[in-house]
């Protein structure tokens, strides 16, 4: 092939290339052209229905553009096209599905027009669906249609304002709540109204609700308090809803709570912020809604929010920015005022007045204690409020001044409790440290035979009885070491658990009382030590073992013994606060400093302001009340009677638990939980005699009295020999009678009440014999003198007499007034003698000698005595010497010697 031929070729192809780029290129411009066109209609399209298309239409710039360019005409003229279809089929078709679905989904009141639904309040049941808050229109379009919201059960409602658009607004909130007001039935709607630009309440029609508490206005600066209020509403319907298994917190009958929170358009500090935002998200499941007007907030739940343009223009989130919504007209002043007085007025003949102490007990059946105690104390706005006992709150601190009504409360508690539980649920331990018979009255009395009988213990003028306090905490303690023995064989953790492994045990609830307990640590001894232990342990342990601590003081924070031991505090999740209270709620929670009386702030929060419930206590501890529950209660639930200790009374010997058949002479009633005496050994043994040391004559002849006479009733008569000595004149007479009684029970008595004292009886004995010996040291005038020749005196022979005597069956119980006569007696033998002593009136530095070399904290008070036998003791028992006089039939003895 020529070079001619190739050039040809080479021309012919490069032709046919740029006929084929030229036809690509202009496909590309074409495509280009059709695309830019295409953009510019979209663009076009979506400027229009961004901006509206009736606003479109008055838009110059809008007109100018369709003018100009064919392609936008084109659009321009398919949108008119598109919208009178929209328009024909909105009005034909949709228009009255919109009218049935507002009718359907609000009716009633919540979606009637004018005003004719205002004249009757609710009547209950469901609410509806939606509320209609005004009108709505379709731009360009003839007809109307209600605008409605969801709230109460969906979520809230959010309003932006524009100057001059306030009546507007105010219309809108007043109409909604009064819709409410004549659909739910009277009560069951809860208003709270905050304004932060007015000092008096906004919205005055509603006013009369505030009579009953269903409407509240809040202060401006106080928007904190209010939202910990709901914020510690939600926690507890939560709670509520998981202990009851419901889908939903807000139960069944559980008033609807509505908060309208006007602002002023300007962000919230970011605290309240977030504090609002939280109740926002977790309010609707609990029945708190809320309604805010220019109140910028993003909240995380359904909001639905109206927009006003103008003075009564605005725009809806439910219809969209092309939808003309007028707020409904606003409804007549007085007939808002005369319908919220009729609820109101329902609503105060419903409760019937003020509540009373009935009104707090449980009908029956009884409930079941497994996880936790449960009862009403008080009311608020007419609804009971609870306090509960059981695993998120095992303790409760209770504080308040004196009168603020922390007795009145704590009947209340009881008597709720009493009435919802068995005395196989629950037990009760009552101690009050105050100087008064608060709780005596629950036990039996001359006049009222009747107890209560989930009551196992009350103690009542035990001020200067701290002994017995701390005896409760070792009881109580000891009841945790039981049932933890018991959860441990079981393999089981929580009293629950143990209920259902031993299903036939006996596992109640123990709710242990102390009023005044500040009292347990008043002084800086081995009391308070050991009560700081043991509370400390009991409210560590209690939780998981059902027993529980309710700690009642006038102030808390006095007490010494828990500087720097918070854990019994924080243990007391529960706190009470009575009018003017102090440190018993969180520091900053000054909810009881404006408590009106008879109200109290209950708090399961540890005292933190989002846990306040303020309620009403009703009188629970006038005649009419208290006393009858018990009343029928004791006829009801049969059980043994509680044991009552009165530290004002000294206990009777013939009716002491141990005085029917005695083990060995009675001494005296120890300080105890327990009714039991102190009961003193008195074996064949060395040593086993007593000294009675101290110059309290009545106590201390009451203690030999009483030993006497419990060894007289061991004893058949014949089997033993009693002698009794007194070289004091003035006691010649106790002396007689002492010997008379034990003569009338059968027994042989060696009576001497002058110097043949001296002649002893022998430190052997046929069968055993007791010596009674009063005032020892009295007789040391005839006991000191030497008799010839062997020169031996009668101190001589009453020291062998000691040595020797316990282990021939022959045992001295003597009384001596002080430890320095007791050691003239003894002489250098010191003290290995007296096996057990009772000091009365005697200082506890002088009595380490007879201890052992311990520490014997003790200060003598009237009508108590401190025990110690050195066969039995680690530590000494406090008693109470007992009351012998009807024993004996003679007078008491005055304390002249």
């Amino acid at each position: 092939m020529g070079k001619a031929e190739r050039r040809r070729r080479a021309n012919a192809a490069l032709a046919t290339l740029r006929t084929v780029l030229g036809r690509a290129l202009g496909a590309a411009a074409a495509a280009r052209t059709a695309a830019e066109a295409d953009r510019a209609r979209a663009e076009f399209e979506h400027s229009v229905h961004s901006m509206g298309f009736g606003a479109a239409a008055r838009s110059k710039d809008i007109r100018a553009r369709v003018d100009a360019d064919p392609v936008l005409r084109e659009v321009w003229q398919r949108l008119e096209a598109e919208r009178d279809r929209s328009y024909t089929e909105w009005n034909t078709a949709v228009l009255p599905q919109v009218r049935a679905l507002v009718a359907d989904a609000a009716p009633g009141a919540a979606g009637a027009e004018g005003h004719d639904w205002l004249r009757v309040p609710g009547t209950g049941g469901e609410p509806p669906r939606l509320w209609r808050v005004g009108r709505a229109a379709v731009e360009h379009a003839a007809d109307e249609f209600p605008l409605a919201v969801p709230l109460l059960g969906h979520g809230h409602l959010r309003i932006n304002s524009t100057h001059g658009a306030r009546a507007a607004v105010d219309a809108i909130v007043e109409t909604l709540l009064a819709r409410m007001l004549a659909t739910l039935a009277p009560g069951q709607l809860r208003i709270h109204i905050w304004d932060i630009g007015h000092l008096t309440g906004p919205l005055p029609n509603l006013h009369p609700l505030s009579a009953e508490r269903l409407l509240t206005v809040h202060d401006p600066t106080l928007l904190g308090d209010l939202l910990a209020t709901l914020a510690g509403h939600i926690r507890r319907a939560h709670d509520s809803a998981l202990r009851d298994g419901r889908r939903t917190a807000h139960g069944p009958g559980d008033p609807w709570r509505v908060t309208v929170l006007f602002g002023n358009g300007e962000r919230l500090p970011d605290e309240l912020t977030h504090e609002l935002s939280r109740v926002a998200r977790t309010g609707p499941d609990a029945g708190v809604h809320l309604v805010l007007v220019d109140v910028p907030v993003s909240v995380n739940s359904p909001l639905e929010t109206i927009t006003f343009t103008g003075p009564d223009v605005a725009t809806s989130s439910m219809t969209g920015r092309g939808v003309v919504v007028r707020p409904d007209p606003p409804l007549p002043a007085a007939e808002v005022a005369a319908l919220a007085s009729g609820v109101h007025e329902r609503v105060r003949a419903f409760r019937g007045g003020p509540r009373s102490f009935a009104d707090l007990l449980a009908p029956a059946p009884r409930h079941f204690a497994r996880d936790e105690l449960r009862t009403p104390i008080g009311f608020a706005e007419g609804e009971p409020v609870e306090v509960v006992l059981g695993d998120a709150t095992p303790h409760a601190l209770i504080a308040g001044p004196s009168g603020s009504g922390k007795t009145n409360f704590l009947y209340a508690l009881i008597g709720g409790l009493a009435s919802r539980y068995s005395p196989m649920e629950l037990e009760l331990y009552l101690l009050d440290f105050k100087e008064g018979v608060s709780f005596a009255g629950l036990t039996p009395g001359s006049k009222d035979p009747s107890f209560l009988p989930q009551a196992r213990l009350v103690g009542v003028n035990v001020n200067t009885d701290r002994e017995f306090g701390l005896a409760l905490l070792r009881f109580l303690t000891a009841e945790l070491a039981r049932r933890a023995e018991a959860a441990k064989r079981h393999e089981v953790t929580k009293l629950a658990e143990l209920r259902e492994a031993d299903p036939d045990g006996h596992w109640p609830r123990i709710v242990a009382v102390i009023d005044e307990f500040q009292a347990l640590f008043s002084g800086r001894d081995r009391i308070t030590q050991q009560a700081a232990a043991l509370l400390e342990d009991v409210a560590r342990r209690g939780r998981s073992q059902g027993i529980h601590l309710v700690l009642a003081s006038q102030d808390i924070a006095g007490i010494e013994a828990f500087w720097g031991k918070p854990a019994v505090f924080e243990q007391c999740t529960l706190r009470i606060a009575m009018p003017k209270a102090k440190r018993v709620l969180a520091e900053q929670n000054l909810a009881a400093m404006s408590l009106p009386r008879w109200h109290v702030v209950v708090n399961h929060d540890s005292g933190v302001g989002h846990g306040n419930e303020v309620a009403h206590v009703p009188d629970a501890s006038s005649r009419g009340t208290f006393d009858l529950l018990q009343r029928d209660l004791h006829a009801a639930l049969p059980t043994a009677p509680p044991r009552l200790f009165d530290g004002a009374h000294q206990p009777d010997l013939v009716h002491a638990a141990d005085f029917a058949t005695p083990s060995g002479p009675l001494l005296g009633q120890i300080i105890d939980v327990n009714d039991r005496a102190a009961i003193l050994r008195l074996e064949a043994a060395p040593g086993r005699n007593l000294a009675v040391l101290g110059t309290a004559v009545a106590d201390a002849f009451a203690v030999l009295e009483s030993a006497a006479l419990s060894l007289a009733r061991m004893h058949v008569p014949g089997d033993c020999d009693f002698s009794v000595w007194c070289p004091v004149p003035a006691l010649a007479r106790r002396a007689e009678g002492l010997a008379e009684r034990l003569r009338t029970m059968g027994h042989d008595v060696d009576l001497r009440l002058d110097d043949s004292i001296a002649r002893l009886t022998p430190a052997t004995a046929e069968r055993p014999r007791y010596v009674i010996f009063p005032c020892v040291d009295g007789a040391h005038r005839w006991l000191e003198a030497k008799e010839p020749p062997s020169m031996t005196s009668g101190l001589d022979r009453l020291r062998a007499l000691l040595r020797d005597g316990p282990a021939h069956r022959v045992h001295v119980l003597g009384w001596w007034r002080g430890v320095a006569r007791l050691k003239d007696t003894m002489g250098f033998g010191g003290f290995d003698d007296i096996g057990a002593w009772v000091a009365l009136d005697v200082q506890g530095s002088e009595l380490t000698t007879l201890a052992a070399g311990q520490v014997v904290d003790w200060s003598p008070r009237p009508q108590r005595a401190i025990f110690f036998d050195r066969t039995t003791h680690t530590h000494p028992d406090v008693l109470i010497p007992f009351d012998t006089s009807s024993a004996l039939d003679i007078p008491k003895v005055v304390d002249t010697a």
